[in-house]
């Protein structure tokens, strides 16, 4: 049986953990990504942030490691988090009810780039202070 292609960084400090996870995430790494979450839980932190940037690729294996993490994290009066997920995770988050554990973003709110899903409200743009004429013609002090 191969090794997963995932590597999985923890940084922690008083009740709370920072795990990286860095690579692919799939069935067969996705008891790595539960033995580590499970960890964090029985080393006494109780804020779990999960860092997804370095992820390359994740499927419904491993999807499924998050809500079960998060759930144990609730029986132990504790919170898991998922940060920057790529684009598809935030999206497959989201469509399997699990937008929950991504801070910042609505549930249900997740743009699908061929439509489909509501996109969030859009920000009102800043007002401007100089007329778009002036800003133009190079005459804006």
């Amino acid at each position: 049986m191969p090794l997963p292609q995932l590597n999985v960084y923890r940084h922690g400090r008083r009740r709370r953990a920072l795990n990286t996870l860095a690579g692919e995430t799939d069935l067969e790494s996705a008891p790595l990504v539960r033995a580590a979450l499970t960890r964090c839980l029985s080393d006494g932190f109780r804020a779990i942030d999960v860092d997804l940037t370095p992820v390359t690729s994740c499927d419904c294996g491993a999807l499924n490691a998050f809500p079960h993490a998060a759930q144990k994290a609730t029986k132990a009066v504790g919170t898991l988090r998922l940060h920057r997920p790529p684009p598809t995770l935030g999206l497959i988050l989201d469509l399997a009810g699990s937008g929950f554990l991504l801070p910042g973003v609505p549930f249900g709110k997740l743009t699908h780039p061929l439509g489909g899903v509501p996109a969030p409200a859009a920000q009102a743009p800043p007002r401007r202070t100089v007329p778009l004429a002036s800003v133009l013609s190079g005459d804006a002090r």
